[in-house]
């Protein structure tokens, strides 16, 4: 019964707030929240945690925008402490839903993906988890929830995706910190922005060549070893 309410959630919450987590949307609410953050920061702080941890437990979409929203109202340093630990506590609470309250339907909906996993986290263990947030082979959503049916223990799973989310955290608040700066369609081509949003497409590739590296240095081999 607990699976299924938490189904439902995740249903209700995608169908009717998804469609106003677009960028669009995400510039109109920085400009009218701004004098209010001002105002009142530690409320809104704590108001946009607690959402960003919901969203992110529930795997509701357009948790990339809220992130660039969270640069835009927050700044950089301080969304990179919110966002960074936020996404990280709603990963796991993901996780925990998969492995003790959606574990049949985790493994009936993705069952063809978690073999993959599987042979990822029996090869390489945590490192495996690592390299899935740092290189978006899959959806984090999918992650969070696969990795739920796995032996790896909750400690670890929380741990490493802090480390392993924070350096692409950290690429979607700088994109997210020239939002603020855009003030009509000309804005969109200036060299700042451009630069910001050209690191979210370069990201993957860099991340991807890094591991591939370490996993080819001797160092790696001997400690695989």
């Amino acid at each position: 019964m607990l699976g299924l309410l938490f189904v439902g959630i995740i249903i209700f919450l995608g169908a009717n707030f998804g469609q106003h987590l677009t960028l669009e949307n995400a510039k109109a609410q920085q400009l009218a929240l701004a004098d209010y953050i001002d105002q009142n920061f530690v409320i809104a702080a704590a108001t946009y945690f607690i959402a960003y941890v919901a969203i992110t437990a529930f795997s509701v979409p357009g948790a990339a925008v809220v992130t660039l929203l969270g640069a835009a109202l927050f700044g950089f340093w301080t969304s990179l402490v919110l966002v960074s630990f936020a996404s990280t506590i709603g990963a796991t609470l993901a996780f925990l839903s998969s492995r003790f309250l959606l574990r049949d339907w985790v493994q009936s909906k993705f069952g063809d993906k978690l073999n993959a996993i599987n042979q990822g986290v029996e090869k390489d263990g945590a490192f495996y988890l690592f390299s899935l947030r740092l290189i978006p082979v899959f959806p984090f959503f999918l992650i969070n929830l696969l990795m739920g049916l796995t032996p790896i223990s909750v400690a670890r799973f929380y741990f490493v995706s802090q480390l392993g989310m924070l350096p692409g955290t950290a690429v979607y608040l700088n994109a997210g910190t020239q939002l603020a700066q855009i003030e009509s369609l000309s804005g969109i081509v200036s060299p700042s922005v451009l630069v910001s949003f050209a690191l979210l497409g370069l990201f993957p590739v860099i991340a991807k060549w890094v591991m591939a590296k370490f996993r080819t240095s001797p160092q790696a081999n001997n400690g695989n070893a």
